[in-house]
């Protein structure tokens, strides 16, 4: 199987199996997987976030995501338990199609890493 219809269909499959978990079925965006994997890394899940920690959210999100492509590495976890990343690497400028993609193929890997996908 190529490569880019393995991740298409593993893309598939994560937001299939997260859409089922947390939107009854209404198929989640890209923005709400990575909201999603920010909770999970901030680890507070019962609790409500306001705007700017959303964001927050999703900078923890993004980052942890492209620490394996080398791009950024934790730095420290602060006392309230927000993980804090430092660049190692400037990101490529990239097309938007191409960063989706990144993304996409970061996600992927983080679910297979963590076995809710295989």
């Amino acid at each position: 199987m190529a490569r880019d219809e393995q991740l298409k269909e593993r893309w598939e499959l994560v937001v299939q199996k997260l859409s089922n978990q947390f939107a009854d079925g209404d198929s989640m965006d890209l923005d709400a997987i990575i909201y999603l994997i920010g909770v999970q890394e901030l680890g507070q899940l019962d609790r409500a976030f306001k705007k700017d920690q959303k964001l927050d959210l999703m900078h923890i999100a993004i980052c942890k995501l492209l620490v394996p492509y080398g791009y950024y590495e934790l730095d420290f976890v602060d006392e309230e338990g927000w993980p804090h990343y430092k660049a190692l690497e400037a990101l490529p400028h990239l097309k938007a199609g191409e960063q989706s993609v990144l993304m996409k193929e970061a996600i992927v890997n983080y679910f297979l890493e963590t076995e809710y996908i295989n």
